[in-house]
């Protein structure tokens, strides 16, 4: 138990699914009598203040939720060189941010590569709150060379390399750069032990699954289901890779005047409602929704699979129709379908036809329902987040 406040910095980026899965984390541990400092670019400022900490802005460089998904590129070095990129400028911001006001403890999520060079620079303890799966035995050899090693023999793959294992050097530590990616001092992974690939191969000793970290989201608005709604559907492909108006268009034929059904559909901010065409008025359009408050009253979701979605809709008990855009969302719309609770629907395959079928058969399923409430049951006994307070608590030096 701690003597007194301690004074614990959390670094993140601007983007939602990775300051929403750990955002009640950190109101918890401000109400628990924690200064909490929160290194964020501007644009999440105000949802930070939101929980009590301080912001710390910093400019950086990455694209954001507002940009267009063309932005990332299409090949695997045009996904991860910008946040080294990032990293390099951010960490000379983010040390003048905390020069004299070093913390008890960094807390970071998986993209914020400075923290790690900070805390080492501090000699202070740090805490990585993963959003998503994290690596297991064996993971090296399995996923991460068959990847990454064709990538090294390119010429922007080996400048990123060395450049990488350059700043890793000048700032002291001994690792690799797979190792500071991607293999934490301590974590807390804040998604269900049921989405982990491998579940039973990953080093309890250096993460601990806490499951979903909710909260009552009230901030983000409510909503109420139709009383003439025999059926709700939610569809939402999150907040980044959401250009898809022909997907769109697919929802509403499955679904518009479907008897008792009634469909909220979230377009994100790169697609006009006009181009749906005529919506049915069993049809919501928004760019964006309260998305856990609808699922806590929904039937079914059509989701892209993030980490985020995939867990909420675990959390509520919600069948979900998979179909992933990018990054780590097809394997969690692979480990959705094995538990027996969605469907992993290509995009290339998701046409009116497929998505209804998909939709109805899940939601006619006994044994989806079934396995659904095992899952919620396996979920509530993780802890969520006043054990992800209590174990930050429990990583904070003595006297702190």
């Amino acid at each position: 138990m701690t003597t007194r406040p301690a004074h614990i910095a959390m670094f993140s980026i601007a983007a939602h699914g990775h300051v929403n899965p750990s955002i009640e984390v950190i109101r918890e541990l401000v109400a628990r009598g924690h200064r909490v400092t929160y290194a964020i670019p501007p644009a999440f400022a105000e949802k930070v203040a939101e929980t009590g900490a301080e912001p710390r802005p910093w400019h950086s460089t990455l694209p954001t939720d507002d940009d267009d998904p063309k932005a990332w590129g299409t090949e695997l070095i045009d996904n991860i060189e910008p946040f080294l990129t990032d990293a390099l400028q951010a960490e000379p911001q983010l040390a003048a941010a905390y020069e004299g006001d070093e913390p008890d403890l960094v807390l970071y999520d998986i993209t914020a590569y400075p923290a790690r060079v900070l805390a080492h620079r501090w000699d202070v303890p740090i805490v990585q709150l993963s959003p998503n799966l994290v690596a297991w035995e064996g993971y090296d050899e399995e996923v991460g060379k068959p990847l990454f090693e064709p990538l090294k023999r390119t010429p922007r793959g080996k400048a990123f390399y060395d450049t990488f294992a350059r700043w890793i050097a000048e700032n002291g530590m001994d690792l690799s750069v797979e190792d500071f990616m991607g293999r934490p001092d301590r974590c807390l992974v804040l998604i269900p032990r049921a989405l982990q690939p491998n579940a039973d191969r990953v080093d309890e000793k250096r993460y601990t699954f806490v499951g979903a970290c909710q909260g009552d989201r009230a901030a983000q608005g409510d909503w109420r289901r139709p009383a003439d709604a025999r059926k709700v559907l939610l569809v939402s492909l999150g907040s980044s890779f959401t250009k898809q108006p022909a997907f769109y268009r697919a929802c509403v034929e499955a679904f518009g005047g479907l008897p008792g059904w009634h469909v909220v559909l979230q377009i994100g901010r790169f697609v006009d409602p006009a181009e749906l065409g005529e919506v049915p008025g069993n049809v919501e359009v928004h760019p964006w929704v309260p998305q856990l408050a609808i699922l806590r009253q929904a039937d079914a979701f059509i989701t892209h699979a993030g980490a985020g979605g995939s867990q909420e809709g675990l959390a509520t008990g919600t069948p979900m129709v998979a179909v992933p855009q990018a990054v780590d969302q097809f394997g969690n719309a692979d480990m959705l379908q094995s538990l027996g609770v969605a469907h992993h629907l290509p995009m290339a395959e998701a046409t009116a036809e497929t998505l209804r079928e998909a939709v109805l058969a899940l939601v006619e399923d006994p044994e989806v329902a079934r396995r659904l409430a095992v899952i919620r049951e396996e979920m509530a006994g993780e802890g969520g987040t006043l054990r992800a307070a209590d174990l930050i608590e429990a990583e904070l030096p003595a006297g702190a």
